[in-house]
């Protein structure tokens, strides 16, 4: 059964960034963000944390918590889970 984290998360990549021309289920979960991948930039990162803060409550204090928790969707959802408070996730 598919992590509605995950899925969440994608769509919210997606919606966030305006990237009209993907679809959140073809992003692959390993794939990283930043850079190559999606290529998303600097700004782009910025805008999608807002999201996330916004959605799940959670604060990414530091450029080095940034480059670990954008690593990829996989990194991201570890990230959420680990930060949030359980309430504001979707139910597994």
């Amino acid at each position: 059964m598919p992590d509605p984290l995950n899925a969440r998360i994608k769509t919210m990549i997606v919606q966030t960034l305006r990237l009209e021309d993907i679809d959140p289920a073809s992003i692959k979960d390993d794939e990283p963000l930043i850079g190559t991948g999606l290529s998303i930039d600097s700004i782009d990162a910025l805008e999608l944390v807002v999201a996330l803060e916004k959605e799940y409550g959670i604060k990414i204090k530091s450029s080095e918590e940034s480059m670990v928790a954008l690593s990829s969707v996989s990194g991201l959802v570890a990230f959420i889970r680990q930060k949030a408070d359980p309430s504001r996730l979707p139910p597994a």
